[in-house]
């Protein structure tokens, strides 16, 4: 597994290596609390904590253990949100996409279906990944319900495992998608696309 930055394009959505040029979208995008609610990071409501944050990412990537992309909407040329490939395991051939966070605008479209499905094409049939696993705070039952309608395996719960900035202790969801369950999940995602395209 050779992870580098890379472009992916679809039809609505362009997922681009992450940079300090994407500040300005991101702060807009990023300013409604309620997106931060479930995150690991805090608030990341103003453009000095999006800065940082950033390059908190890019730091990440350095170290190879995460790959942070942002997630450009074709048709406004406006970055709406970020996403990621994290937990990078060449030795297993696998990784974690999350970190994902999208301006409520863009929320419940097409954007995050074919940002997935980009990415885990990128995953599976570049990478040659044997396994991705996703996760989400077991309170969020919105994502779960966004996680499952990809087809990914909902395989338990971490309960208690990490500590967030406000001092809860967060238990986690986990699913995962194996590389012999992909091209079942490809075309649920397809399908998906088609209906909201």
């Amino acid at each position: 597994m050779d992870i580098q930055p890379v472009t992916l394009t679809g039809s609505f959505v362009r997922l681009e290596p992450l940079s300090l040029d994407h500040l300005s979208d991101l702060t807009a995008a990023g300013s409604d609390p309620d997106l931060w609610q479930y995150m690991r990071y805090g608030l990341v409501t103003d453009q000095d904590r999006m800065r940082d944050f950033i390059v908190y990412l890019l730091d990440q990537q350095a170290k190879g253990t995460d790959l942070p992309f942002v997630t450009i909407h074709i048709p406004s040329a406006k970055a709406v949100g970020m996403t990621r490939f994290m937990d990078i395991q060449p030795q297993n051939r696998a990784l974690e996409i999350g970190g994902t966070w999208i301006s409520p605008h863009f929320q419940r479209t097409v954007v995050n279906t074919e940002a997935k499905f980009l990415m885990l094409g990128h995953a599976f049939e570049v990478l040659g990944c044997a396994r991705v696993q996703i996760k989400t705070d077991l309170r969020n039952t919105r994502s779960q319900r966004a996680i499952e309608r990809l087809g990914a395996f909902r395989e338990g719960v971490l309960r208690e495992h990490m500590l967030l900035p406000d001092g809860t202790l967060r238990s986690s969801v986990y699913y995962s998608i194996l590389a012999a369950e992909w091209p079942v999940a490809r075309q649920r995602l397809l399908d998906l696309l088609e209906r909201k395209s």
